[in-house]
């Protein structure tokens, strides 16, 4: 395992690890925990998501009798993720412009890892620490979906996922995901298209019906894919449409959903006498999660930040994250940022100063926490 931070992340950024295919990422990883004395499990949530491999959860033992603290963060990268090659110049670390660069979430994991290794190296008394390393966040938080919660015993937990190191999330928006399917009737475009029923056609007045974009401070709708049509020269029998809404209040997600089935059932019902159909799935991605910032899971991580000389940020997000699946168990839950910028980009880059802080600061989050 090596030593300093700047090789160990540009270690990991080498290696292949785009969403479902994170064997090498786990196997890396499984290896250098145990070298610090840790315990491992690798779980089958794999067996589920059709990936190479599953979730990695690590105790490692404290010499102070104290519930442990959950350090988390994701292997899986977004494409294209492959064949990284890193470039280093003036302090910051960026992709040669062809691949992302892999900070998000290798940032975390380099964080995490060194910040472990120099506790142990210098004898310091700590409190157990349970990382958690999941797969195939970026394809819908699957791995944490599918990890056994109850393993957790921590008191509370950060997920290393976020961009400046200072920044803390103290909260998160709910999200429904929306899979929309409208049926018409196909026919020759240019010989008998009286006879047709495009079907994008409707789709495409549902979608002027529907709640759209920022839908006030905490809501907002998207949607983001729209498949149909097999030719020009045919009218299109079927089309599919996909997209979400998010919201910080669960009233306001329910509203937000009622209204896009509305808009999608009364425009498809206008049109069923002459054979229109809709299929509508709505699915409940994760739930939000709000911390205030009294609380002990931000106080500690904000006494820590103070202790290096960076001033706490508490923010409230609008992404999702594992943190979202965590704090749903009722075990506190925030993100912190690792320094990562430009992410899920080919200019994705981090600074060199910002890994350095990020390592140290999680280094002293566990000390803080061993110490009160």
């Amino acid at each position: 395992m090596q030593k300093d931070v700047i090789d160990y992340f540009m270690q990991l950024i080498s290696i292949d690890s785009e969403s479902l295919n994170e064997r090498a990422m786990i196997d890396t990883l499984t290896r250098d925990l145990q070298e610090l004395g840790a315990s491992t499990f690798e779980d089958t949530c794999h067996h589920n998501t059709g990936g190479n491999a599953g979730n990695l959860f690590a105790t490692i033992p404290g010499s102070i009798n104290k519930p442990p603290i959950l350090l988390c963060a994701h292997v899986d990268t977004v494409k294209p993720g492959n064949g990284i090659k890193a470039v280093i110049e003036d302090g910051v670390i960026h992709s040669d412009g062809t691949t992302i660069l892999g900070s998000d979430d290798k940032s975390g994991i380099a964080e995490i890892m060194i910040a472990l290794k120099r506790i142990k190296e210098s004898g310091k008394a700590h409190a157990p620490v349970e990382v958690l390393f999941t797969i195939s966040e970026e394809i819908g938080l699957l791995g944490a979906k599918g990890f056994d919660k109850s393993r957790l015993k921590s008191a509370f937990g950060y997920a290393l996922d976020s961009h400046r190191v200072g920044e803390l999330v103290i909260g998160a928006p709910s999200q429904n995901s929306f899979k929309m399917i409208i049926h018409g009737r196909e026919a020759h475009a240019g010989v008998e298209p009286e006879k047709g029923l495009n079907a994008i056609r409707i789709a495409s007045e549902a979608i002027a019906a529907m709640p759209l974009g920022r839908i006030d401070f905490e809501t907002t709708c998207n949607i983001g894919i729209i498949q149909g049509g097999d030719a020009t020269n045919i009218v299109p029998n079927k089309v599919t449409i996909r997209g979400e809404a998010r919201s910080h209040n669960p009233e306001k997600l329910e509203k937000i959903s009622a209204e896009i089935r509305q808009a999608f059932e009364s425009t498809v019902q206008r049109y069923a006498s002459e054979g229109a159909s809709l299929e509508f799935i709505c699915k409940t991605e994760y739930n939000s999660y709000r911390a205030k910032e009294d609380d002990p899971v931000v106080q500690l991580a904000s006494k820590a930040l103070r202790k290096l000389e960076i001033e706490p940020r508490p923010v409230v997000g609008g992404g999702g994250s594992d943190a979202n699946i965590i704090a749903a168990t009722g075990l506190p839950m925030i993100i912190t940022g690792t320094g990562m910028d430009k992410v899920h980009t080919v200019h994705e880059s981090i600074e060199i100063d910002q890994l350095i802080k990020g390592t140290r600061f999680i280094e002293e989050l566990i000390l803080t926490y061993s110490e009160e």
